[in-house]
């Protein structure tokens, strides 16, 4: 298991071209985006958590990218890393993963070991990737070997990343899981198996559907104690004193990013497909979760309508607008219904971000602002969706006619929090 292919050159694929690069493997990244492949190989990153100088470091160790379908013939592990995305009504999109199987049903060589990592319903390995590889009478365990091991990537996380974020790792048979644990073994320091394919998928489902429905409780309780005037903030700080049988999860103006507005809905997908009735957990916290940028809205609404101002008309200044702090990614960012809404509502919405340089709202491109202090003195009011490193976010409460934070990370009397 020398020679490497990884499908998707993303924030997964990449990371994990990286490891295998530097535990001596031959890493080809394979992506049919034209542009993404020249940039890489002129060592250019497109991720927030590989720089310059790491791509061009895996260029020295050997790795290529490429869109040539035919850099799979020569392959020993072929893992599949592309977007799975919610299509129309919330139905899983799996069209990028069909995609990449039929191509490597078509250029993969005997003995190959196959690894999806994209997130997906229950199932999907071995009842949608294995028919596909099994095509033209080929058989698992003696023409191919096919495992599923989610990916675990948290992008802009300091602490843990691929090589000691443990994996999990569950195969179609036997042997697949055996080889999977020992080529992950190779550049992650704890590889956890599972007794199969469909257990380590729905372990990603319910590492994501865990957080999700505790964000939602937590969303759910930060409208109620607003109106009962409970400091939530404080409460959860008290709460998470106690040692045990308690974690600490956070209201916000939303969820974003792939994991948490995404994955849950393949779990529910999958039951109500399979099972004929609702995961009721998942379909209430995604209410809740996606009512939130709304209530942003109102709470911004009433904040202007008690310092005697209109929202038609108002100025708003929103810092921060990617889905988590310190990166750039801006996927299904709560920022941009917020920004949609208040648009419509009449209020002159513009924003601040170090991480964002223009923001495309509807049909709208937003330039932001240069100059934070002058726009925030500038501003009715001030909205604080992600507290980035470079915020100090009660300094700038002290700066705004009026400061709103939906993070909870002031303590200054200047500012109402969410």
């Amino acid at each position: 298991m020398t020679n490497v292919v990884v499908i998707g050159q993303g924030y997964v694929g990449l990371p994990l071209a990286q490891g295998a690069v530097h535990a001596g493997l031959s890493v080809t990244g394979f992506d049919l985006n034209e542009k993404t492949v020249d940039s890489l190989n002129s060592g250019l990153s497109h991720i927030d958590d590989l720089q310059d100088s790491d791509i061009a470091g895996m260029i020295a160790s050997g790795y290529r990218a490429s869109n040539d379908p035919t850099a799979i013939k020569d392959a020993d592990v072929v893992v599949i890393c592309v977007p799975t995305p919610l299509g129309e009504a919330g139905v899983p999109d799996l069209g990028a993963v069909v995609s990449a199987t039929k191509t490597i049903a078509t250029e993969y060589s005997p003995g190959t070991l196959i690894v999806l990592e994209s997130t997906t319903y229950p199932g999907t390995t071995d009842d949608l990737i294995r028919p596909i590889l099994e095509s033209g009478g080929r058989l698992l365990d003696q023409d191919f070997f096919l495992a599923f091991s989610p990916e675990r990537i948290d992008p802009g996380n300091q602490t843990y990343g691929l090589k000691n974020t443990p994996k999990v790792v569950g195969g179609i048979s036997a042997k697949s899981t055996k080889l999977a644990s020992e080529f992950y073994s190779k550049f992650v320091d704890t590889v956890v198996t599972t007794k199969g394919a469909k257990e380590a998928e729905t372990a990603k489902l319910l590492e994501n559907t865990y957080r999700h429905i505790n964000i939602a409780l937590m969303n759910e309780m930060a409208r109620f104690c607003h109106e009962l005037h409970i400091d939530l903030w404080n409460v959860i700080e008290a709460a998470k004193t106690k040692p045990f049988g308690f974690q600490a999860f956070y209201p916000g103006p939303g969820v974003g990013g792939h994991c948490i507005p995404i994955d849950p809905n393949y779990l529910s997908y999958q039951v109500r497909k399979s099972l004929g009735y609702p995961f009721k957990f998942v379909e209430l916290a995604e209410e809740v979760n996606n009512s939130m940028p709304a209530y942003v809205v109102e709470r911004v609404q009433d904040i202007l309508n008690n310092a005697q101002k209109s929202l038609n008309g108002s100025t708003i200044l929103l810092l921060g607008v990617t889905y988590k702090p310190n990166i750039a990614d801006q996927r299904e960012s709560p920022a941009t219904p917020i920004a949609q809404l208040l648009r419509r509502k009449g209020a002159i919405v513009s924003y601040h971000d170090p991480k964002v340089g223009t923001w495309r709202v509807d049909d709208a491109t937003l330039e932001g602002e240069q100059d934070l202090h002058t726009a925030i003195q500038s501003a009715d009011l001030v909205v604080l969706l992600q507290n980035h490193a470079e915020y100090d976010a009660d300094a700038l409460s002290q700066k705004a006619s009026l400061f709103f934070d939906t993070r909870g990370v002031t303590s200054s009397s200047a500012a109402i929090r969410l």
